[in-house]
């Protein structure tokens, strides 16, 4: 994949809400200083960002990323393949997080924690990913965070440890990659349900059935930059500022005017992760 940043599409009519990107793995990758970053999702009216952390130095970054942005929220956790790359450090992981949960009112979510068994097949990850997804569980009740649920070939899985533990009461399922009766299970557990750039790949045609069937008031879409960038901008790398063209297509195919749509994913992040400020 080039790691040439594309430009930057027209600004949006009105503020909204990137709810999954990584800052910092897009300037590792691209070379964007973070500040920039988000000052150009600003120029476009991507004023508010929710930086994840997937391991101990990521999320501690994430907090001071939040700390230095008004526009900026955190959330801390240990990645599901991070956690299944652990084992036997598991448990001292999960300590050094546990600790950042509570360190600063930024930290507004935990996760991305979750199942992911495109990276993790063998029966001792999975079992780490568990227990791991079972800790982040406890600390958003504990907490009162919203969870940031990771799910890659797991959809069963995923929903049996929600089950398990007790389902808590806000969740997103990040980067949703299911079709619509998938979706349906998802939201009659609470859950909100974030698209990425992926739902404008052509072939993606059951991701747009199950975006059809999810309520106004639990829509939120993502960039998950670097990754996933949309058409037109496929095989280049992702940022913020790019959001508008998944929010575009959205808006479109559910006939909504773009600035109320806009509006309708901001009121969501707040209600997910408690309102925060602006940048730009």
């Amino acid at each position: 994949m080039s790691r040439e940043l594309p430009p930057a599409p027209e600004p949006l009519p009105a503020p909204t809400t990137d709810a999954h990107t990584h800052l910092l793995s897009t300037s590792e990758f691209s070379g964007l200083p973070i500040a920039d970053a988000v000052a150009r999702a600003a120029a476009v009216g991507v004023t508010r960002l929710v930086e994840v952390g997937c391991d101990v130095p990521s999320s501690r970054a994430a907090i001071a990323i939040a700390e230095a942005h008004p526009g900026v929220i955190a959330t801390v956790a240990l990645h599901p393949n991070d956690a299944a790359r652990a084992g036997v450090r598991l448990g001292a992981e999960l300590d050094a997080l546990a600790r950042l949960v509570g360190s600063s009112d930024r930290v507004r979510g935990v996760g991305e924690t979750g199942l992911d068994y495109y990276r993790t097949r063998d029966d001792e990850g999975k079992r780490l990913q568990r227990a791991s997804f079972a800790a982040h569980l406890a600390w958003a009740r504990e907490h009162d965070l919203a969870i940031v649920v990771h799910d890659r070939d797991a959809h069963a899985d995923v929903l049996d440890v929600l089950d398990a533990e007790g389902v808590p009461e806000r969740f997103m399922m990040h980067c949703f990659s299911g079709d619509a009766a998938f979706a349906r299970q998802c939201l009659d557990r609470g859950a909100w349900l974030s698209f990425p750039g992926t739902v404008t790949f052509k072939a993606n045609e059951a991701l747009r059935e199950a975006f059809d069937i999810t309520p106004d008031a639990r829509l939120l879409v993502e960039t998950d930059a670097p990754y996933l960038t949309p058409v037109p901008l496929r095989g280049r790398p992702n940022a913020s500022y790019l959001l508008p063209h998944t929010v575009r297509f959205l808006a479109e195919r559910r006939g909504a005017d773009l600035a109320a749509f806009c509006g309708l994913l901001d009121a969501n992040a707040s209600a997910l992760f408690g309102d925060w400020g602006r940048d730009g």
